[in-house]
């Protein structure tokens, strides 16, 4: 009897425990600029003092998506021109999780840890006059 209580027990957890491993997420598309006046779009003053450390001086926001992330689920998200930047939770541990940042377009991958609270700003594609675009990545937000 022991034995079954147990067994039940734990496949009535198991959905539990895998709801607790989605982590909410939002991604924002970002277009950098290094010609033009400085500007940054209203929608990204939570990121201005992290924009000003980089070389472009005018920011604008192009896209933003809120997903639910999975363990090892991709999911995509569309840059102008037709690329798709395809982002991967690779990893949770407590308040911290890794994520893979992929442009197949380009053969490209990079991971990012990142923890509860930071964002991380990551760079896209190449420039291409005096432009280029960005993925900002805020779990937890």
């Amino acid at each position: 009897m022991t034995r079954l209580a147990a067994t039940c027990l734990a496949l009535l957890l198991v959905p539990v425990l895998a709801a607790a491993a989605d982590v909410p997420v939002r991604v924002r598309i970002l277009k950098g600029s290094r010609q033009g006046p400085a500007q940054v779009d209203p929608r990204l003053e939570d990121l201005k003092k992290q924009l000003g450390k980089l070389a472009y001086v005018k920011w604008e926001q192009v896209n933003e998506r809120r997903l639910t992330m999975a363990d090892t689920k991709t999911q995509f998200v569309d840059l102008p021109g037709g690329e798709h930047v395809g982002l991967t939770l690779q990893e949770v541990r407590g308040d911290t999780v890794t994520f893979e940042v992929a442009l197949a377009q380009r053969n490209t991958m990079s991971r990012l840890t990142i923890a509860k609270g930071q964002r991380i700003v990551h760079q896209v594609s190449s420039e291409k006059g005096g432009a280029a675009y960005f993925v900002t990545v805020h779990a937890w937000p």
